[in-house]
């Protein structure tokens, strides 16, 4: 997805290439995403099962939930903070890897990604705070076997900037967010 921000990895041999494919089909690659919604959801914590499919039509590249003939999507996802019942800061963990799961399922609880126009509409912006139209969704941590096979491999990517403002404003603390991360106890772990 062009307009999330965040962590890419990319195999420099042929080799580092299949083992990073193998991760990602087999689902053994962990990715956290964060994002700032328009809305926050009814559950603490919570899992979006819901099917997707691509939407028919030359108006460019976009997806539709399709609980019929969609292919299968889960999204685990965890309010880390809020901004009273306005705006939330979500960690989300995808067990699959649709073409705009997240912004697909976000919009589907009722809580579209901040910026997200093209899944959100016009609820997928606020009024009243000086934050970025810019869609507020980043890949904050990849993690999957390193493809020497010896242990894990992990990337963290820091925020962009105009994520960082909004952090800023709303006086999030990136590494609170990211202690939960790294706490095998943590409330991500249910994720």
């Amino acid at each position: 997805d062009k307009d999330t921000s965040g962590a890419l990895l990319l195999g420099r041999t042929r080799q580092a290439t299949a083992a990073l494919a193998k991760a990602f089909k087999s689902r053994t690659a962990k990715k956290v995403y964060w994002a700032i919604t328009v809305g926050v959801p009814d559950l603490r914590a919570g899992r979006i099962d819901l099917p997707i499919a691509k939407l028919p039509g030359k108006g460019g590249e976009r997806m539709v939930a399709d609980p019929k003939n969609g292919q299968s999507a889960t999204t685990r996802y965890l309010v880390v903070e809020t901004v009273g019942r306005r705006l939330a800061w979500l960690a989300l963990v995808p067990a699959t890897g649709r073409t705009h799961q997240l912004r697909v399922h976000c919009a589907s609880i009722g809580c579209p990604i901040l910026g997200d126009g093209k899944y959100g509409g016009s609820e997928a912006f606020v009024s009243g705070y000086p934050v970025s139209r810019k869609l507020h969704l980043h890949a904050r941590e990849i993690t999957l076997p390193h493809p020497s096979g010896k242990g894990d491999l992990s990337v963290r990517a820091p925020l962009p900037y105009h994520m960082q403002e909004t952090w800023s404003l709303f006086g999030f603390d990136s590494a609170a967010g990211d202690a939960l991360l790294d706490d095998d106890t943590s409330e991500y772990s249910i994720l």
